[in-house]
């Protein structure tokens, strides 16, 4: 079942906003030019029980293992997988869409990714060979994941049904099995866009949540994990979480790594404590200028922020760090905001947010929804 429909229930629908700059017209990762997203969701009860799927974000229009972007990435905590990490701090480029998925189909993930740029490229395993970037979270506390749901069609789905426009969140593509501070997760995506005086740029983020116990979990800085203790599953799973940042801002890839770590806190901001047992991973990238396969003498020129100015003089990095903190922060709310309570293998349950009590609880501690 390919993932569609938009979730309209979404933070600031309720009233919720998060940081002091404003979102971008979709307050999604596509408000980045070029970048687009793909889902596919598979949920079925025979023959067995599936609540996976797959989610494909795509750095810009073109063909990203022809025309690289500068990119960079963040561990909070390892315990998870992301393949291409090696590549993308070597040579500090992405060449692939970014490919989501559960934790034990990520090799097929790859495998399908890997097969389709093939079908697309004559010259993938010719003249040079494109490996993807893929990544994953453990769905397996509702999915069936031994009997391993997830086909090649639906990767390829997902890649070529990227689109950039609104971007659905909640239990959806990989976000489909996923849960967030003992409740049920997903997908979630913000955006920021920066006032002219800043730089004017677009910071988004889409993050997959998988992370996160309850007692820990923060809405604007209220402790609603700790005021909302019922609605428990039925023991705790430390899981992942996956972040991916675009921004048109023309960034090189340690400014970029920079901008991953600090999508970390925005995680923070929501209750993560980078726990032992969860992989939280982070990746920048930036779409402000492509970097062919090959240039006349090997050279090419490049736009890029100033790094370390005088410290009494403005920096540009600030706003975007702001940006990123902002937009992860709210990105993970609206997974939580928009994900439904769903019932899995072995009759597991992931409660959904209790959003009439979260709000109650936002009122008496002096939050008033806008």
């Amino acid at each position: 079942m390919v993932g569609s429909a938009i979730m309209e229930r979404r933070a600031r629908s309720l009233g919720l906003e998060v940081g002091r700059y404003a979102p971008g017209p979709r307050n999604a990762i596509t408000d980045v030019t070029g970048v687009r997203v793909g889902h596919v969701t598979i949920v079925h009860d025979e023959p067995s029980i599936a609540r996976t799927g797959v989610t494909a974000i795509w750095p810009h229009a073109g063909l990203p293992w022809r025309d690289r972007v500068y990119a960079g990435t963040a561990i909070l905590n390892g315990y998870g997988e992301l393949i291409g990490i090696n590549q993308v701090n070597e040579w500090g480029l992405l060449h692939s869409p970014v490919v989501i998925t559960s934790s034990l189909a990520i090799g097929l993930a790859y495998d399908a990714a890997a097969r389709w740029i093939a079908d697309q490229d004559p010259s993938q395993g010719k003249v040079d060979v494109f490996m993807p970037v893929v990544t994953e979270c453990d769905d397996s506390f509702l999915n069936d994941a031994r009997s391993f749901p997830l086909s090649a069609r639906d990767v390829v789905a997902a890649l070529e049904g990227a689109t950039d426009g609104d971007v659905a969140e909640g239990c959806v593509g990989a976000g489909t099995g996923m849960q967030c501070f003992d409740f049920k997760g997903g997908i979630g995506t913000s955006s920021r866009l920066l006032p002219r005086s800043d730089g004017g740029y677009t910071v988004g983020t889409l993050v997959c949540t998988n992370f996160g116990a309850r007692p820990d979990l923060l809405v604007t800085g209220v402790p609603i994990g700790r005021e909302i203790s019922d609605l428990m599953p039925q023991g705790h799973a430390e899981g992942s979480c996956v972040v991916v940042v675009a921004t048109d801002a023309p960034m090189l890839p340690h400014q970029l790594r920079r901008l991953a770590l600090r999508s970390a806190m925005g995680l923070v901001r929501c209750g993560s404590i980078g726990a032992n047992g969860s992989g939280e991973l982070m990746l920048a990238f930036s779409t402000a200028q492509t970097i062919p396969r090959s240039s006349h003498d090997s050279r090419i020129r490049v736009d890029a922020l100033l790094d370390g100015p005088f410290w009494h003089q403005p920096s540009a990095f600030d706003p975007l760090f702001a940006a990123a903190i902002e937009a992860t922060e709210e990105a993970v709310l609206n997974a939580l905001v928009a994900a439904t309570t769903t019932t899995g293998r072995d009759g597991n349950v992931l409660h959904a947010l209790p959003i009439n009590r979260t709000l109650e609880i936002l009122q008496r501690f002096g939050r008033q929804s806008r």
